[in-house]
């Protein structure tokens, strides 16, 4: 494999994993951080040990402004982009409902989805045909929220995800006859610390055994499927969300 990978919150967690597989399957590796510059620059130390190119990019996906100029330091620094993984997300701690409040929505909407739909605009402009781009895939990090409704917890980040997936849809449509592939991944429980951020670090093994398989699932088998996707071997996948969550949700 060779080419531009770019992932959006890939300092930690899922989008850690995927950075550095995304290396180790020969892509130059650009990835964008919110607030955690040493684990960013960790990462860009760790890809350019295996042999391959690294920018970590500061970049609030809620602002416009910054999602434009992350496109523009990878096409600066690389001259390409042919992966994109659209991962970047927040979960705010649990709560129902009724007790979601404008701000927390306002905000998780702006993460969670406004900022995916721009990103993925910049990412359709240099990699469509219509564009004099040579093609590409996407990803989009979906949640298995979007099934389920994260009722009693976020409901807010699981309407923030279904859109992710209608999105998913029209742009798989809309770009297939331009070289664009689109897809996402459908993450369930999975050992990242997202679920220390929403107040709750010890989820994953309260609830391992309500899973089919019996256990949390962990970001490099999310990783896994996210490489997959952006691979040739997926040459003939566009417009699905793939579970990576062990059965859970059939």
């Amino acid at each position: 494999m060779s080419g531009v990978f770019l992932v959006t919150g890939g300092s930690r967690g899922i989008g850690a994993a995927a950075a550095r597989l995304a290396a180790e399957r020969g892509y130059d590796v650009a990835l964008t951080y919110i607030c955690r510059k040493d684990a960013a620059d960790a990462m860009v130390a760790d890809i350019q040990r295996m042999g391959r190119r690294a920018l970590a990019v500061q970049c609030d996906v809620a602002d416009p402004v910054a999602i434009a100029n992350a496109f523009d330091a990878v096409q600066r620094a690389f001259g390409r982009l042919d992966a994109f993984f659209n991962n970047a997300g927040i979960l705010w701690p649990h709560s129902r409902f009724v007790d979601i409040t404008a701000e927390q929505l306002s905000r998780t909407i702006a993460v969670n989805l406004s900022g995916p739909f721009h990103a993925n605009q910049h990412a359709i402009r240099r990699m469509s045909t219509r564009f004099g781009g040579k093609g590409g895939a996407i990803v989009n990090m979906s949640s298995m929220a979007a099934k389920l409704g994260g009722a009693f917890e976020c409901v807010d980040y699981a309407v923030s995800k279904g859109g992710i997936e209608s999105m998913t849809i029209g742009l798989a449509k809309e770009h297939a006859a331009e070289g664009v592939r689109v897809n996402g991944v459908r993450p369930g429980i999975i050992e990242t610390d997202i679920h220390a951020s929403a107040g709750d670090p010890g989820r994953v093994a309260r609830i391992a055994s309500s899973v089919p398989i019996g256990r949390g699932g962990s970001a490099q088998e999310v990783a896994e499927t996210v490489l997959w996707l952006c691979s040739p071997q997926a040459s003939y996948v566009t417009g699905v969300t793939i579970d990576v969550a062990g059965g859970r949700g059939i």
